[in-house]
């Protein structure tokens, strides 16, 4: 018999690609961290001879979830500042307090926490835009996440930095630190025209072109930042992306929800990806992003969650059945955003958008075994008729039995295996004391 790490038999597998594939009563077979094999059950059991074989009758086996907008550490400030607009929200509550306790210690622990919360719930790599960076990235590997790190860039003094060119020269160093990782990659992270000048666009559009890396940006989040840009350029923020040369297959735009047809022909064109974050944006009341009209109109769509302080969950089936929900009303449309293109959305969709559909995204030989099983036997689940639609329109994150990160298996029977989580929360109450005492 051939020898095996893993061997893990499921009900059904959902490979996502090819699209709308359900196989019944198969087994993904893992050796040094790549599936090397998918095939009935049966078959498997006489190939293969595994160090550990994980038997899961009820369990439908997805790609990990990719959750390609989000904020880690600011899990530490969720319900911090609720129901407010945005604006409000940014400039009287989140800035101040950052300015006042980010530091790299806050990031570390509020990355490890919201990273133990995506991982069980499915989420095996995130796209992370925030203030130390590096912290993030030692986060993700003392978790065994997946992470593309946003270099940030601003033009706002911060405690992470003073200067633009003080973000660009750190965000190349951690470039230059994590590039050969097997589990971190980076991206530049503006974040966004309205906060970052033209000139300083520019050049992380030279950048990211000489280095070939992604361009992580919110982008036309709310009307009312489209209107600010207008006044200060004469253009919608899209047009200043463009003229920058930053429309292109690097771009991975957050948001998106004051778009044009004439905007998403040219995404279109481009190969631009765009991330829909639907539960932050009806929270803030920030607006819709046509998804179907950019599916249509063949644009990548991923999905992401934002941060804990404006959704207030890292949920990613929380999120793929909103983003099927909203699709569907926004369109009114019922036949919108089906429950397959929820899910390819938010994995392969996802591994797209971030530069790695050749690693994960999908359940392929060939591919880093990231693997998310969800439990579709419960009382909330029967009867199955179709499991993709049960995933989308009837799962949901406590029904993760167990995630695995290039076969290390992280989530055993919804326990963490890699971390404490006695001590995750322990600082995060010691955090949450800190910032009582100031607003008190």
């Amino acid at each position: 018999m051939e020898a095996i790490d893993t061997l893990i038999d499921a009900r059904w597998v959902v490979p996502v690609e090819p699209a709308n594939v359900v196989l019944e009563e198969h087994s993904i077979a893992v050796r040094d961290g790549r599936i090397v094999a998918i095939l009935p059950t049966a078959e498997a059991l006489q190939r293969f001879s595994a160090r550990a074989h994980r038997r899961l009758p009820g369990h439908a086996l997805v790609p990990g979830l990719v959750n390609a907008h989000t904020h880690a550490a600011m899990t530490l400030m969720r319900g911090y500042a609720d129901d407010v607009p945005l604006m409000t929200w940014l400039n009287e509550h989140i800035w101040p307090a950052e300015g006042r306790y980010v530091s790299r210690e806050f990031v570390y622990d509020g990355g490890l926490l919201g990273m133990a919360e995506m991982l069980r719930g499915g989420v095996t790599c995130i796209n992370d835009m925030y203030l130390f960076p590096e912290a993030t990235a030692r986060a993700a590997i003392k978790i065994g996440m997946r992470a593309v790190i946003g270099m940030p860039v601003i033009d706002f003094p911060s405690s992470y930095a003073q200067t633009f060119d003080e973000y660009i020269d750190k965000g190349l160093e951690l470039h230059d630190e994590f590039q050969n990782h097997p589990l971190i990659s980076t991206a530049f992270a503006p974040h966004g025209p309205h906060t970052v000048s033209t000139e300083g666009l520019e050049r992380v559009r030279t950048l990211s072109d000489e280095l070939e890396l992604a361009v992580h940006i919110h982008v036309h989040e709310t009307a009312d930042e489209v209107e600010q840009v207008m006044q200060t350029h004469g253009v919608r923020p899209f047009d200043v992306l463009d003229r920058v040369g930053l429309i292109s297959p690097s771009l991975i735009a957050v948001h998106m929800t004051q778009l044009t047809d004439a905007e998403i022909a040219r995404l279109a064109e481009a190969g631009s990806h765009v991330v829909h974050c639907p539960e932050s944006n009806l929270k803030l009341a920030s607006g819709f992003c046509p998804t179907e009209k950019l599916r249509k109109a063949g644009v990548n769509l991923a999905i992401g969650t934002d941060g804990a302080a404006s959704n207030n969950d890292l949920d990613m089936f929380g999120e793929m059945r909103t983003a099927a929900l909203l699709a569907k009303g926004v369109a009114q449309d019922a036949a919108a955003m089906p429950a397959a293109a929820a899910l390819e959305a938010a994995t392969l969709g996802g591994a797209r958008a971030l530069g790695l559909s050749e690693l994960i995204g999908s359940l392929v030989v060939g591919k880093y075994a990231d693997i998310t099983a969800v439990d579709l036997s419960g009382l909330e689940s029967e009867p199955v008729y179709n499991p993709v639609s049960q995933l989308v329109y009837a799962g949901n994150r406590s029904q993760v039995s167990d995630v695995w990160v290039a076969g290390r298996h992280l989530v055993k029977d919804g326990k963490l295996t890699a971390l404490d989580s006695e001590t995750v929360l322990t600082k995060a109450r010691e955090w949450r004391a800190k910032l009582l005492e100031e607003t008190t």
